[in-house]
């Protein structure tokens, strides 16, 4: 096997790791997720969070209506990244930009850009956000 072979495979492996570990802990709220799919130390990069499982294991339960759905994924290396559209985050629709970085088949950093989301005929370039 070739390095590329093994980057793509790596990329493939990470990419579903992280589609998995979203839709167990957040659309489905499987507390137990965390063991299968995350590490410690976890690393928060989000202004909104603090690091660490704990504090998912506490916000996962308070989200009401929440649903994660994602648009476009890439993965590059040990790092993950989706754009989605989120309902239950917010008090209205959001559209986020996730990073995840993996180490051994597990998330242990995380980094996102949230935004409103705007209907197309209220962007300036009147196109969709996702």
């Amino acid at each position: 096997m070739n390095s590329d072979t093994g980057a793509v495979d790596q990329a493939r492996r990470n990419t579903d790791t992280v589609l998995t570990a979203m839709r167990e802990l957040f659309a489905e709220g499987d507390l137990t997720a965390l063991e299968r799919y995350w590490a410690e130390p976890y690393v928060q990069h989000s202004p909104q969070m603090a690091g660490g499982l704990d504090t998912l294991r506490a916000a996962v339960p308070t989200l009401d209506g929440f649903s994660w759905e994602p648009q476009r994924v890439a993965a590059q290396g040990d790092l993950v990244f989706t754009h989605s559209v989120v309902h239950g985050w917010a008090a209205n629709p959001v559209v986020i930009v996730d990073i995840f970085r993996l180490k051994g088949d597990r998330i242990v950093e995380h980094w996102d850009v949230v935004q409103d989301l705007v209907a197309p005929e209220d962007t300036a370039a009147g196109i969709p956000m996702v």
